[in-house]
């Protein structure tokens, strides 16, 4: 099955808005790894849970391949995407290891299609 759209997740050695940099091989064990895909990280609501992604290990980051279910959320975000209003996506993850700013590991959670994401990098680009 396609993905409905794809993008970066999480790119590493740059800067976050939160301080943070990712480092080159802080998320590889995610490598084929499914987590939800949720809309601004609003896990509160099964209304926010708009499918899911399949996460790709690439030089660049951590690539995701996001399948959106059929609900109201999933059709607007869809839409939203398809019309270039939201184009940005965002990781949530924990069990961080970290040398000062840089994170060495951590476990991804979910992956969010955001207004506006932390990591520079993180852009839907299928």
């Amino acid at each position: 099955m396609e993905p409905d759209f794809a993008g970066y997740a999480t790119v590493h050695s740059v800067q976050c808005s939160d301080g943070r940099v990712i480092g080159p091989n802080a998320f590889d064990h995610m490598d084929g790894k499914k987590v939800p895909l949720v809309w601004e990280h609003q896990r509160n609501s099964p209304s926010n849970i708009l499918g899911h992604a399949i996460l790709e290990k690439r030089q660049k980051g951590i690539y995701a391949k996001c399948f959106v279910n059929n609900n109201e959320m999933g059709i607007a975000t869809k839409n939203m995407i398809e019309h270039g209003d939201v184009d940005s996506l965002s990781i949530h993850a924990n069990k961080l290891k970290q040398a000062g700013n840089q994170v060495l590991h951590g476990d991804i959670k979910e992956v969010s299609v955001v207004v506006r994401g932390a990591n520079p990098g993180a852009h839907i680009d299928f």
